[in-house]
């Protein structure tokens, strides 16, 4: 019975089957593993012998590095020379590692072109230091913000509202203002040694202050120039310090090097000035102006009331503008007239050309005025060649590529931290004759070739694409005034018949090594103009 019950419910059969069955599964699963083998192997084959798919293009060369650390113990002090001695060696583009970074350094004026202009959109973010993240709430300004809505409605603000002619000239009075200060400071020491790249850092210093807070400071700003001359000189000195926290991000939380905490430090400083000058303005009901002046901080906060979310803009991205105007509007410009300065000592057949452009436009009788700036076309000229020799930036402030992307034949990683080197562009044999000469007279030809719109990429000292310096208009209206204020006022001795030192220092902007030491002498007969 028990046997018919089994082979009724099949029991039996299955116990006689277990041993079959399990062998079968196990040859199954053999099978399986071979076929999918099988076909990964043909899929290769095809992929290989029959679609011939092309293969990645390579990255660009550079020197060998070290495992992990990259170049990072290889480059000099001295980054820029560096980097132009890299590129001579393996070409116009290059490619250095430190730690997890890479960088992308373009020495060739197509190759600037095929990023900046053909493929602009993809490379216009910033690799933001830590530095810079401190300083900025996070990247809220101009220089650091990332690519998108939010930038070019900033951009577009400061354009329309700031930076155009109706806002340069509500403003006028008070750089003018300041220039004519300078000029009775400099009178004063007439005949003795002065340091002159102190004086024109404290009265561009003056200038941006009282531009931005008009007049706010009811005079102390003179004090406070030196203290912010050494604080964001430091702070940009800490941006462009190599920072492990930068070149291996897992280890920012840390701040070994204490780069994130001294940076905090200045401009928490920096900030605290805004704020006490901000709640002093808005506890007036009209701020502190001249007749027909309207400052920069006043235009800002009328930003800030307008309740319109496509024209308004927050109190910290107020504090960046702020501080971007201040270290832009001051330190670029600053070291673009000390230099100017240093060429023209260096060179009296072209001092001279300028003086006799100042006396046949100005006169005697007369002081320099904005409105005679078109007019000085070598003064111009003597600007324009000073900045192809001394870009205040010699590898702009680097972009950043969002997505991995072909140039020039080279594969050019997502995130890639992007630096053009035009201060070895503009001095190029292959672009420019005699390029290493200071002659003003190249930029009398070619005018329209040779202007600070960034679309020719043989010279763009103020970069170019969407992320160009927005300063221009005013960059341009008050290195012109103070050079040929200087000009027109002052003939400039130096002591004891010496040349002026033209050794560089790269601080962010490229700075004279040593200060411009000269002494003054009055040119003018009329006593009233220097007053």
């Amino acid at each position: 019975m028990s046997n018919f019950y089994d082979n009724a419910t099949g029991k039996g059969w299955l116990r006689r089957h277990e041993g079959v069955a399990a062998f079968t599964i196990t040859k199954v699963a053999a099978i399986l593993r071979v076929a999918t083998l099988v076909i990964i192997f043909f899929s290769w084959l095809v992929k290989k012998l029959i679609i011939k798919t092309k293969p990645s293009l390579p990255q660009p060369p550079g020197p060998i590095g070290l495992p992990i650390l990259g170049h990072l113990l290889f480059i000099k002090p001295d980054f820029l020379q560096y980097v132009t001695k890299q590129s001579q060696i393996h070409g116009p583009i290059i490619k250095l590692r430190l730690g997890r970074k890479v960088y992308i350094i373009i020495s060739s004026p197509s190759i600037a072109k095929q990023i900046l202009k053909d493929h602009d959109a993809i490379f216009a973010n910033r690799d933001v230091p830590v530095a810079a993240i401190k300083g900025t709430f996070g990247g809220l300004d101009i220089v650091w913000r990332s690519n998108g809505p939010e930038l070019r409605k900033l951009r577009k603000l400061v354009v329309s509202e700031i930076m155009s002619n109706k806002g340069l000239d509500a403003c006028y009075e008070f750089r003018r203002r300041e220039i004519r200060h300078m000029v009775k400071n400099i009178h004063g020491k007439i005949g003795s040694p002065i340091n002159l790249s102190e004086q024109i850092f404290l009265t561009m210093f003056n200038v941006t202050v009282n531009m931005l807070l008009g007049g706010s400071l009811n005079g102390v700003e003179s004090n406070l120039g030196l203290e912010f001359k050494d604080r964001f000189e430091e702070f940009l000195r800490l941006m462009v310090e190599p920072n492990v926290s930068d070149i291996f991000p897992v280890l920012r939380p840390f701040d070994l090097q204490g780069i994130e905490s001294k940076a905090k430090k200045h401009i928490s400083w920096f900030y605290e000035f805004f704020e006490s000058v901000i709640e002093q303005r808005t506890k007036l009901e009209e701020g502190p102006k001249m007749a027909d002046s309207k400052d920069f901080l006043q235009q800002l906060l009328e930003l800030n009331q307008t309740g319109d979310v496509k024209t308004s803009l927050s109190m910290k991205e107020i504090n960046a503008m702020l501080l971007d105007m201040v270290i832009g509007g001051t330190d670029t410009t600053f070291v673009t007239m000390e230099w100017a300065m240093t060429e023209l000592l260096r060179h009296p057949n072209k001092l001279r050309k300028v003086i006799e452009e100042l006396d046949a436009i100005i006169g005697d009788q007369n002081v320099v005025e904005e409105s005679s700036l078109p007019r000085l076309l070598y003064l111009d000229a003597v600007v324009k060649e000073t900045l192809r020799i001394h870009p205040p930036a010699p590898l702009l402030v680097p972009h950043m590529s969002s997505e991995t992307t072909i140039i020039a034949d080279y594969t050019i990683p997502k995130n890639s931290c992007i630096f053009f080197n035009v201060w070895a562009i503009q001095r190029d044999v292959e672009f420019w004759e005699n390029p290493l000469r200071f002659e003003p007279e190249r930029f009398l030809k070619d005018t329209e070739k040779r202007n600070y719109t960034g679309n020719s990429f043989h010279f763009f000292p103020f970069g170019s694409g969407r992320r160009i310096c927005v300063g221009i208009p005013l960059a341009e209206k008050i290195v012109m005034q103070i050079l040929a204020t200087l000009l027109h006022c002052f003939d400039w001795e130096l002591p004891d018949g010496r040349q002026p030192n033209v050794n560089e220092k790269l601080r962010f902007v490229l700075m004279k090594a040593e200060p411009l030491v000269v002494v003054p002498v009055a040119r003018l007969s009329n006593s009233i103009q220097y007053q």
